[in-house]
Parts: structure tokens; C-alpha cells; sequence
């Protein structure tokens, strides 16, 4: 039996202490809110006793503390995948656990993301041209339509495992990127037929992508682009809670907090680049209208949820490119530009579409029930008409 207005949110990784933080943060809020929360992993549930050995959060004493509990009525999916036995067994959890209420419904990796959005009239023309690694003349033949492509996992969050090659005169090309660790792969110049060796290793054969790049520099040289965080209200409907500005350190070629990025307004991002008022105020119009577009069509196609982070590029043009589609984000970067109110917007969300979902479902079954405990209208005797003679 599920306790009602409980919320049981999922990770793979507990001892991710971004994440840990956040997590105290949602339970303390929730309690504020009347919604009891508690945190789990895939290893943390006893399927045959339906009940699950949580972390709590004892507000009064300061600390995380184990405790056995009934299954949760809603769950909020926080596990990012990855490959392994502890994701598989959170995705069989997923598919059997049929009665409870997900906030979030899994959503595709990054070239399925890609083809879905890519067919979208509004959303298309924001996409650079991506497609699926096959070998070195996949990425040579991209070159030659766009001066600067990115070589991206599949799956992959972080902005790790990237690389990033830019032609150069002649057939030289100036390969740099991030490993999975994070760690900056410095600036190298090789030409065409060193390619195939520069990449040896890296074994990019339908794992990879080869996207169009695009030319988001500052003068200083540093990368940039902007993160916009779009959510459910209590009302279940969808509002863009913020939008931030993201600089990656030098050498760097991408901008991710985790890998040394800084966080900066949004608008003092884009005067950097633009002189206007006027445009920059319609850049970011653009900006959130892909935001809505954005999460209303992968919502239309995989069900209902909760939140997305989603990662935009804005070129010279001041036009909007759609870089990455993150379905559990983080939020820590408004924290980082001062803009409190939004951060504090930002972890309460998803514990207010909790509790309007979880109300919403009470609805739907006290009008089932009562449905069913309805009176039978009294069966009609129908009048036997005379035989025509």
C-alpha cells in the first residue's frame, strides 16, 4: 500500500553531494509544503514486501538517517543513466510499478531527441544539422558544409566526452575537447589523413554524433551559451522558471559548470555580444518561445513531465540554436548568479506539480467510485405496439 502524499525521489548515486544537497533541500521544502519526501536508489527497494529502506532527512538533528517505509505515492526520477546493473533495475522498477505517479516519463537519448525535434515546423530550424558517427569520412563530410562540428555521445550529461574540430587553412584541423573525466584535451593541429589516428580510442562507431557547430565565442575566446530551466507549476502547466548565461574557462569547449564554467545573467551575457536593448530583449523572447516549443512537443510524443533543462546556443545573428535537452537538471547556476528567488522557484516547483498531480489523481478516483456507486437508471418496460392489420 503507497502512502498517500508521500514523494519518493530516485538516484543512482547517493553520495553525488550536488545532488545530496538538492535532495535536502526538496525535503525540507516538501515538509513546508505537507509533502513528506525521502530519497532512494534501485538497491534501496524491497520489491516482494513492497517497501523501500530510505534515506530521511532529520531536520532537528542535522543529518541523513535510514528508515523503512511503504512505497511512495508519486516518484521524482532523478537517476541519469548510465550503463549498469543499478539503472536496469530502476527501469524494471518503473515498468511494474504501474500505480504509482511518476512526474517524469523517460525520454530518448540524444539522437532520438534530435530526429523527434528536428520534424518540428517551430523547433526545426533551430536545429544544427546532427547525424550518427560512422567513421572519419562521416565527420570529413560534414566539414565541408560546416567549418566547425562537435562529436557528442549519444548518452552523455556533463558536457563530458566531447570533442570539438574546427578547420583550419589548408586540411589542417584543430581537434580539442573533454575526456569523461572532465579533464581538458588541449588544442591540436592535424591534418585530414592524421584524422583517423587523432580519434583512435575513442571508439565513436554508433556511440557518437557529428553536429554542426556553432560560433558561440566571446572576444576573449571563451565559449558560451545559456541554460533555461522550464517547469511545471502547481497548476500543472508550463512556465520558464529562468534562463542563465554560461562561460567556459579558457580552452575549454564547453561551458558546464561542473567542468569550470562560470555563471552569469542572462542579459549581461548577451550584451557582451550585442549592443541593442531592443534585440536583446527579442533574442530572448526567441529563447523562451523555444523553451515552450521545446518541452509541449517531447511532452506530446512520451508523456507528461516534470521539468527540463534546456542548453541554447545564440549565434552572431542572434539566433537561437538548440544544443542539448536535459530532462533532469540541475539548478545550481541561479544559485550562482545571485537571483535567489528564482533558485528557491526552482527547487519548489517540482514538489508543487507533485502535490496538484497527486490531487488530481484523488479527483479522478473519487469521480471513478462514484461512477460506480451510482444508482442504475430504472429499466423502461417498453409498450408492446399493436400487429398492423
Amino acid at each position: 500500500m503507497a502512502n498517500e502524499q508521500t514523494l519518493g525521489i530516485a538516484t543512482i548515486d547517493i553520495h553525488d553531494m550536488e545532488e545530496r544537497r538538492y535532495f535536502r533541500k526538496l525535503i525540507l521544502r516538501g515538509n513546508q509544503l505537507g509533502l513528506r519526501s525521502f530519497v532512494f536508489t534501485p538497491h534501496n527497494v524491497d520489491e516482494k514486501g513492497k517497501r523501500i529502506y530510505a534515506y530521511m532527512y532529520d531536520s532537528s538533528a542535522n543529518k541523513w538517517v535510514r528508515e523503512w517505509t511503504a512505497y511512495p505515492a508519486l516518484v521524482y526520477d532523478r537517476c541519469r543513466y548510465r550503463a549498469g546493473e543499478a539503472y536496469a533495475r530502476f527501469k524494471r522498477f518503473r515498468e511494474t510499478q504501474t500505480r504509482l505517479l511518476f512526474l517524469n516519463h523517460p525520454i530518448p537519448h540524444k539522437w532520438g531527441m534530435h530526429q523527434l525535434l528536428s520534424r518540428s515546423e517551430r523547433i526545426g530550424p533551430h536545429m544544427p544539422e546532427t547525424r550518427v558517427y560512422t567513421d572519419h569520412r562521416e565527420l570529413l563530410d560534414s566539414m565541408k558544409r560546416h567549418p566547425l562540428v562537435y562529436v557528442k555521445p549519444i548518452n552523455g550529461t556533463g558536457g563530458r566526452g566531447i570533442l570539438r574540430v574546427e578547420r583550419r587553412s589548408g586540411d589542417r584541423l584543430l581537434v580539442q575537447g573533454r575526456k569523461w573525466d572532465r579533464s581538458i584535451i588541449r588544442p591540436k593541429l592535424v591534418t585530414e589523413n592524421r584524422l583517423p589516428s587523432t580519434l583512435a580510442g575513442w571508439e565513436l562507431r554508433g556511440r557518437y554524433m557529428v553536429q554542426q557547430g556553432i560560433q558561440n565565442k566571446l572576444p576573449n575566446g571563451r565559449v558560451f551559451d545559456f541554460r533555461l530551466l522550464i517547469q511545471k507549476t502547481g497548476e500543472g502547466e508550463w512556465d520558464v522558471t529562468g534562463c542563465a548565461g554560461r562561460i567556459g574557462p579558457r580552452q575549454s569547449i564547453t561551458s558546464n559548470l561542473h567542468g569550470g564554467g562560470q555563471a552569469v545573467p542572462m542579459n549581461t551575457l548577451l550584451g557582451r555580444r550585442f549592443s541593442s536593448e531592443a534585440q536583446i530583449e527579442e533574442i530572448r523572447s526567441k529563447v523562451y518561445d523555444l523553451g515552450y516549443d521545446v518541452a509541449k512537443t517531447i511532452e506530446e510524443h512520451f508523456g507528461s513531465l516534470c521539468e527540463l533543462g534546456i542548453d541554447i546556443a545564440v549565434d552572431p545573428d542572434g539566433h537561437p540554436w538548440l544544443l542539448e535537452v536535459n530532462p533532469k537538471p540541475a539548478r545550481e547556476v541561479f544559485a550562482r548568479i545571485g537571483e535567489t528567488t528564482t533558485y528557491e522557484k526552482a527547487i519548489s516547483r517540482p514538489l508543487e506539480y507533485a502535490l496538484w498531480l497527486h490531487n488530481q489523481h484523488v479527483k479522478k478516483r473519487a469521480e471513478s467510485r462514484h461512477k460506480q456507486r451510482a444508482p442504475l437508471s430504472p429499466r423502461v418496460r417498453r409498450k408492446r405496439l399493436p400487429r398492423p392489420t
